[in-house]
Formats: C-alpha cells, structure tokens, sequence
C-alpha cells in the first residue's frame, strides 16, 4: 500500500545567536581571566550548596553550569580549559580533617589548598537580614577585589595576594564604568591566627539628605498616598531630609563624577552601602605547592617538628595522596568523559 506524502511544511526557526564574550579587555589589552568552579570527590549537600554560590559569586566569566561526572578526572578538565580560555581552577573537596578549597593557576600551577574552617551560604546569609538585596543584574559584572593585612612581606602571603588578584578582571579608574561597580569581595587576614575571613557585598549608592520615602517614589514612580495630605509640599516636609536609621559617615561618602541611576547625580554627595549577599567562610592557608595540585611544596602550614602539627600534616599527605589514588584508578578503568558546559 502506498504511503502518502505529508506536504506539509515545517516552519524555520531561526536559531539563537549566543553572544560570545571577549577574551581580552578592550582597554586594557589584557587577557580576561575566567574560571571553573568543580568538586574533587563526593560532597555533602551544605558543600554542594557552597560550590554554587562560588560559582554565581564567579560570575560572568566562569561556566554556571558546569557538568561534572563522576569519571572526569583533572586532566578531563585541563583539556577543555584550553579552548575555553580558563585560567583558574577552585576546586571544593571532603576529606577526614574538613572541607577544603584549592585555587589553581592552569596549565602549570601554582596550588593553593585552603581548609574551610567556617562556612555560611548565601541562602543563609539572606536569611539573617531584614531586607535582603540580591538583584538579577547584580552579576552581570564581575565583582571588585579587595586584600587586607597581607602586606608583611611573607612569601606565601605574596604568593596568595597575586593569585586572587589575577582570578579577578583588572579594572582601569580612569576608564570604568561607576554601574560595573555593583559587587565587591573582601579578603581580610588575621596575622594572630593566621585565617583569612572572605566575604562577598553588593555595593549600592543612596543620596545624602533625601528620605526613604522620596528615595523610592523617585526610583520606583509610584503614586504616594495623597489622601491626608492638604499639599503635595506636605510630603516633602513630612517625609523630612534625612533618615533617621541611616547615620551619614563621612568617611562612606563620595563626590559623583557621573550620574548613576535617577536618584545619584553628578556633582553631589552619595553614602556608599555595603551589604552582605555570601557565601561566607573563614579560610587558612595550609599548602602551597608549585604544579597544579602537584610538584614541590613551596609552603606548608605544618613546617615545624612539632608533634601535633607533624601529624595534622601526615593526615593531610594522607588525605592528597587518596585522592590522587581515586585519578589514577578512574583514568585506568576508562578514559574521562567530556566536560560539558551549558
């Protein structure tokens, strides 16, 4: 029996054209660093959470939705971090002494492996304010990074001061773009106990002098509620010119150059709000070492012959050297699978 013919067209879809970003800056001419954000064996749901916020922290430059499988091994992603133009590596891990977080410059290193002592995530942190602010185009930019208290002249505070440096775009004062400064991330080093507090803001500008009230009816245009009011002045001077929860430091105000928004104008005087938006963790540096997680050890926190910390660093050889183990069995079992990104 013969078939009949479905004469029946099908439209064309056009497909979407993804917009690629630039892997050089076009001021500056440098090379726009970017990053994968994965695990090193089995996490526990609070450290998956974690490696989540770390990449949406990351953002633009970093691959949101890394697909990772159990098979891929380092050199899985090594592979595609070529092509891809991805310059670092953080890498989260679970071993017997606590979560740990590895900072790697690839192809050849350095590593610097960081034990979580501490952690909160973002959702948690959200949670604890009043009126949490999380904007959709707060991300669009990358972040501003910010050290203190590493500048004592010790080499592996150097070594750590460069690294997150250049895990961040460099930004020109004379040429950036005050609405590109929405987030900053600030590392603070604590020299008596040697940890490292990082913690991840939104940067908002609020006008000196102006009220909540007139604030928002000017950025949001909403009607006020006119009803017991004789005159529109009435508003104005019953909403004041100052708030009274907000107190006006003068070491948090800046003299725009441009104007940011409809409320922050040119040639007038902005207070600078910092809010927490996480992931939060306290942080200490226990390795450095030269490859990318191998070669000479540069720097351990364990340097000493003292007996408790001898041991703290036969565990901690104990705990690299498993998961060098679980590479090498993978790699001999199959070769690595691809590494996909959406």
């Amino acid at each position: 029996m013969a078939r009949f013919r479905n004469n029946k067209k099908k439209p064309f879809v056009k497909p979407i054209a993804m917009k690629k970003q630039a892997n050089v800056d076009h001021i500056s001419g440098d090379k726009i660093p970017r990053s994968f954000v994965f695990s090193r064996g089995k996490l526990p749901g609070p450290l998956k959470q974690l490696q989540l916020d770390l990449r949406k922290l990351m953002l633009p430059y970093t691959a949101l939705k890394l697909k990772e499988k159990k098979r891929n091994n380092l050199k899985d992603f090594l592979n595609v971090a070529g092509p891809m133009g991805v310059t670092h590596f953080l890498m989260l891990s679970k071993t017997q002494t606590g979560a740990r977080l590895r900072v790697a410059r690839t192809p050849q290193g350095p590593t610097l492996t960081f034990r979580i002592n501490e952690y909160s995530l973002a959702v948690d942190v959200g949670q604890s304010q009043l009126r949490p602010r999380c904007p959709q185009d707060l991300f669009k930019n990358p972040p501003l990074i910010v050290l203190s208290g590493f500048g004592n002249g010790d080499q592996h505070l150097k070594l750590t001061t460069i690294m997150f440096q250049n895990i961040f775009p460099a930004i020109d004062i004379n040429t950036v773009k005050l609405s590109a400064c929405q987030r900053i991330v600030l590392l603070n080093y604590n020299k008596d106990t040697k940890l490292i507090d990082f913690r991840h803001y939104s940067i908002r500008l609020q006008p000196v002098g102006v009220s909540r009230k007139i604030r928002k009816f000017v950025q949001n245009h909403h009607v006020p509620d006119l009803r017991n009011l004789q005159d529109v002045s009435d508003f104005i001077t019953k909403a004041g010119y100052g708030s009274e929860s907000e107190a006006e430091d003068e070491a948090a105000m800046v003299t725009l150059t441009s104007d940011l928004g409809r409320v922050n104008r040119a040639s007038s005087k902005s207070a600078v709000k910092l809010q927490e938006i996480g992931p939060r963790m306290t942080l200490q540096l226990i390795k450095i070492e030269e490859g990318l997680c191998s070669g000479g050890v540069i720097f351990s926190e364990y340097g000493n012959n003292d007996g408790k910390k001898q041991n703290n660093q036969e565990v901690d050889d104990k705990d690299d050297n498993e998961e060098n183990e679980e590479d090498d069995d993978e790699e001999m079992e199959e070769d690595g699978e691809d590494v996909e990104e959406d």
